[in-house]
């Protein structure tokens, strides 16, 4: 386990822009309509349709954590991931995530190849922290204000930004102290997770300082409800919204953007990159 990639090994080997995680959701209510619930083909075809567009990560999910989502159980969201990691991880090794705030899922998935977790509680459980630990793997630790069933609650923070740092940074260090590596831990500001459409702006444009941590930082724009109140766009329509927020957050300092629609953002980042660097060499 000691020798496998780091997901700062991904992310710092690459130059500008930003890489790419793609997300499949074997769902059937995930909030941006793309669930592929009891469809294990189709959830390992996506994944491989994304990694040939350019992904350096794939993000497997079986929980929904939109706002006011029902947790599932242990044994059925085992039931909807493991299989897709297991076939995925035999062709893509070390480049696999699985999206959990479960442990004993989390360790069935590194069992089964995976190498990331990606935990939108920000390893709140101590068992979790163990499992990233023990299993030597990369972890993804994002802000979240209270549960999915409670985080759209009328949120509220004197200043989101230094809050979310001071809570990242706490997070960290605890992390750290009980045997997870450094060079392993990723941040999340957790776009849309406790936030109004005002916080996550305010997030956006002052991603810049969440580099003082000193870790790879993770961002999730795509297709989200505060694209859509931007816009009055519902779901299945925010890819040019998401694209846009996607280059905003990797100009401003994002390592990893987790998106739905991985052809389309990774076309615009490279274009964007390319169109930026020959205006800054004038």
């Amino acid at each position: 386990m000691k020798g496998r990639t780091t997901v700062s090994d991904i992310v710092s080997r690459r130059p500008r822009p930003a890489a790419v995680m793609g997300v499949v959701n074997v769902t059937p209510d995930s909030f941006s309509g793309d669930g592929l619930y009891l469809d294990e083909d189709a959830a390992v075809e996506r994944g491989v349709n994304m990694f040939d567009a350019g992904a350096e990560i794939v993000d497997i999910g079986g929980e929904s954590t939109r706002p006011y989502a029902e947790p599932v159980s242990e044994q059925e969201e085992m039931a909807r991931v493991i299989g897709v990691v297991s076939r995925l991880a035999a062709f893509y090794p070390e480049k696999l995530s699985v999206d959990t705030m479960k442990p004993a899922v989390a360790a069935a998935a590194l069992e089964a190849g995976a190498a990331i977790v990606n935990d939108v509680s920000g390893l709140r459980n101590a068992d979790m922290r163990s499992v990233v630990a023990e299993h030597g793997a990369s972890v993804i630790i994002m802000h979240m204000l209270g549960e999915p069933k409670t985080m759209q609650d009328s949120p509220r923070y004197d200043d989101v930004v230094a809050e979310i740092v001071d809570h990242l940074n706490e997070r960290i260090t605890v992390a750290e102290r009980e045997g997870i590596d450094p060079r392993r831990i990723m941040v999340d500001p957790g776009i849309g997770f406790g936030k109004t459409v005002e916080h996550n702006v305010e997030i956006l444009s002052r991603l810049g300082e969440f580099r003082s941590l000193g870790k790879p930082v993770v961002v999730g724009v795509s297709r989200k409800s505060f694209i859509g109140k931007m816009t009055d766009r519902p779901t299945d329509d925010r890819l040019g919204g998401s694209i846009a927020a996607a280059i905003v957050a990797a100009a401003n300092g994002a390592d990893l953007l987790r998106v739905h629609d991985v052809p389309e953002t990774v076309q615009a980042l490279r274009v964007a990159w390319r169109l930026s660097a020959q205006s800054s060499a004038r």
